[in-house]
């Protein structure tokens, strides 16, 4: 069995729209947080740019919570502005719903896939795992890491999964031999 595997190459796009300009399109940069006390309560927020003209806007991670309730390494990465950290509150499905944004991948993933050896004997068995939740529609990434149309995808693939609705987890295919 073949491994693919898809990694991200960079943080994704943030589809939101932006007060000032109106375009969608905004980005972590290199990661900010912004950390505010009051009193004995704690504000936490990422900083996005909008991609068009630069303004900054905050999606709140979390607002008035006592210093207490935090877990101290936590709060060290927010104050270091911990890039892991960065990314996942932004992969956070739950952050984006309530901060109402999302995710734009294009061009932020690259599938590593090794060449079939030539002399394996067919069906190739494939199986693609996700190393981060990138949303991509199966027939697109088998015709890339094969280099074949999607018509040629649609007759010599078989696989357990719709190829037409974009997955984020793993599944596996089988290539069958070219008539």
């Amino acid at each position: 069995m073949l491994p693919w595997v898809v990694r991200r190459t960079r943080l994704p796009l943030l589809s939101l729209r932006c007060a000032d300009c109106g375009s969608e399109s905004a980005t972590t940069g290199a990661g900010r947080f912004r950390v505010n006390a009051n009193g004995r309560l704690l504000d936490v927020w990422l900083l996005v740019r909008c991609v068009s003209c630069g303004r900054t806007c905050k999606l709140a991670v979390c607002e008035r919570v006592p210093v207490r309730s935090f877990d101290p390494a936590e709060l060290d990465g927010y104050h270091a502005n911990d890039p892991a950290l960065v990314a996942s509150r932004l992969l956070d499905p739950r952050f984006a719903r309530r901060n109402g944004y999302a995710l734009d991948w294009t061009g932020a993933w690259r599938l590593h896939a090794p060449p079939a050896p030539l002399d394996s004997p067919w069906p190739v068995q494939v199986e693609v795992l996700f190393e981060d939740p990138v949303p991509v529609r199966p027939d697109r990434l088998i015709a890339r890491g094969l280099g074949l149309s999607r018509n040629e995808v649609a007759r010599r693939i078989k696989c357990g999964v719709r190829p037409r609705r974009p997955r984020s987890a793993g599944f596996a295919f089988t290539v069958m031999p070219a008539d």
